[in-house]
């Protein structure tokens, strides 16, 4: 008798998650529904062209499903064993994910994967859905769309997934939910994904990267080679930035190794002239999650007294491109420009 797949519904089918949606249906273990917004006609017409390091070259993919809304489920309708989103964490543009996903969450049944980056991601779900499993998953990945539906993939995809504790909860349940969902990931053989149960840890690790390089990066035009070449770049500003993450972890009991900034620093060679996430955002001028990857760790690290001079100035900085991101989309309104000018 074979075993019924699950019932996955997938939020933001850009770089990160369109590579999610294909490891879960190569398994053959699940079947995907995905949401798509702006290219959502472009897929539905042509479907996914992925190359990727990977699953090869796919012309045409699909998932299972794909929609451009959320429907809310109904006691005809299959439940979601899982919800994953992998879209940006922007807290400061509604609507909220977490708004959006109501509809379709099953309080006891669903699942909701956070393969999303940044600190204290999962506090409005746990809010929110109080008798709900949350899961982390921490993403390191190469993938982009470069159009509509077109998904380049250039880097291994690797993945942890963990557990948010959630008070109400059993740990062995959120574990075994957890570990269910490795082996849906895994199960086509084609990616790393494995089982981290320290959560905080594997957050605050990645934020050495995000919070740090992503921003200057950002804010400076240079993608990870050219910054490295952009002389005392690194030693004024990226290590420097690091060291604070590090600190802020240690404030509230993560011990991240001494080495961890240089490994991080050194984890793509110079000549790949990577250009991280957030830099590619600021060139499409999208919003950047300047709260959940940079203001989240820097306000538990002051809240802990830890100094943190790099990362406000990143901060504040950010915030400013955030703004003009803002009043260009028409998401803000300024005063006209006035016309008098005062007497001298």
């Amino acid at each position: 008798m074979s075993i019924p797949k699950a019932n996955i519904l997938l939020i933001g089918s850009g770089g990160v998650g369109t590579i999610a949606a294909l490891n879960l249906e190569a398994g053959q273990l699940a079947h995907v529904t995905a949401v798509l917004r702006s290219n959502y006609q472009a897929v539905l017409s042509n479907g996914f062209n992925i190359t990727s390091c990977d699953h090869g070259v796919l012309k045409g993919w699909k998932p299972t499903t794909i929609t451009n809304l959320i429907r809310e489920t109904t006691p005809e309708s299959p439940k979601y064993d899982y919800i994953v989103c992998t879209t940006k964490v922007i807290t400061d543009c509604p609507p909220s994910t977490v708004d959006l996903i109501k509809p379709a969450v099953t309080p006891g049944h669903t699942v909701i994967v956070l393969i999303q980056n940044g600190l204290n991601i999962e506090k409005p779900y746990l809010a929110a859905f109080p008798e709900t499993i949350v899961l982390s998953g921490i993403s390191m990945i190469d993938s982009h769309e470069v159009s509509p539906g077109v998904i380049e993939h250039g880097s291994a995809d690797d993945l942890v997934i963990g557990a948010f504790r959630n008070p109400n909860l059993d740990v062995g349940a959120e574990a075994a939910a957890a570990e269910r969902f490795v082996r849906l990931y895994s199960a086509a053989g084609k990616t790393k994904c494995i089982f981290g149960p320290d959560v905080a840890y594997s957050r605050w690790r990645k934020l050495v990267l995000n919070a740090c390089l992503n921003p200057i990066c950002a804010l400076t035009g240079l993608d990870t080679g050219r910054i490295r070449l952009a002389g005392d770049a690194v030693e004024m500003l990226v290590r420097p930035a690091m060291e604070e993450i590090r600190a802020a972890a240690r404030s509230v009991g993560v011990d991240l190794p001494e080495d961890v900034c240089e490994k991080v620093i050194e984890a793509y060679p110079v000549t790949m002239y990577l250009p991280p996430s957030m830099l590619e955002d600021v060139w499409k001028g999208n919003l950047v999650e300047v709260e959940s990857i940079v203001g989240e760790p820097l306000r538990v690290g002051r809240a802990n007294g830890v100094a943190m001079p790099t990362l406000s100035v990143l901060y504040n900085l950010l915030k400013g491109v955030q703004w003009r991101t803002k009043e260009k989309r028409g998401l803000i309104e300024i005063p006209a420009q006035g016309s008098d000018v005062a007497d001298s």
